[in-house]
Formats: structure tokens, C-alpha cells, sequence
């Protein structure tokens, strides 16, 4: 049997923009994905701090060191940016692997995005 557990996550990014027309998805700091332990592609969940919006869409490498955070497509609709957002990945993994796993938990600057 196979569980899905917390496997990473960027506490408190500020969106930096939003684009719609994009054809979905968000893009983040290439520093801020390898921190986290993200896979380009990978699924990710993302809760708004500043409305409550809860929803999934994957990742999209921005240019490192840029602080970016954009929703793109219609994940745009549920964000403003200078948004607070939370960037959540989960794993599947037998519940013996999940005892010893450990989560990669994030802390960029709040204003800036960039790893301190």
C-alpha cells in the first residue's frame, strides 16, 4: 500500500504576477525549486494565505536568484499579485518509507522571495 505524504514545501512566497493567457501552470525561482527538492512538471499545491484559495496546477522553471512566483492560465483567476502563497509537493510511499522520510520546508525572504 502506498500513502501520500508531505514531501516539501515554499512557506510564504509572494506572488510577483499573474498571466493569464499563459497556458497554466506556476513558475518559480529555479533556486526556489531545487531548495524544496521540486521536479520541473511536478504536481504542486498552492494555498492563497490572503483569500483562501486552494488548488493545484505544476511547476514551470523561472530564472534563478529572480524571486518569481507566477500563476499562470486560469490558476491566474485565484490569485492577486503581492498574494501570500504557500507551494506544497506530496509523495507516495509505502508507510515504512514514510517513518524515516523527512520534508525539505523552505523560508525565502517574505518580501523578496530570495533564499536568505
Amino acid at each position: 500500500m502506498l500513502i501520500e505524504v508531505f514531501k516539501s514545501k515554499i512557506h510564504r512566497v509572494r506572488v510577483t504576477a499573474s498571466d493569464l493567457d499563459y497556458i497554466g501552470s506556476i513558475t518559480i525561482d529555479e533556486d526556489l525549486i531545487e531548495s524544496a527538492g521540486l521536479i520541473v512538471g511536478e504536481r504542486v499545491y498552492i494555498v492563497n494565505v490572503n483569500n483562501g484559495e486552494r488548488f493545484d496546477t505544476y511547476v514551470i522553471k523561472g530564472k534563478r536568484k529572480s524571486g518569481e512566483i507566477c500563476l499562470n492560465g486560469p490558476a491566474a483567476r485565484k490569485v492577486q499579485k503581492g498574494d501570500i502563497i504557500i507551494i506544497i509537493a506530496y509523495a507516495q510511499m509505502t508507510p515504512e518509507e514514510a517513518q524515516n522520510f523527512q520534508p525539505k520546508i523552505v523560508f525565502p525572504d517574505e518580501a523578496t522571495n530570495l533564499l536568505t
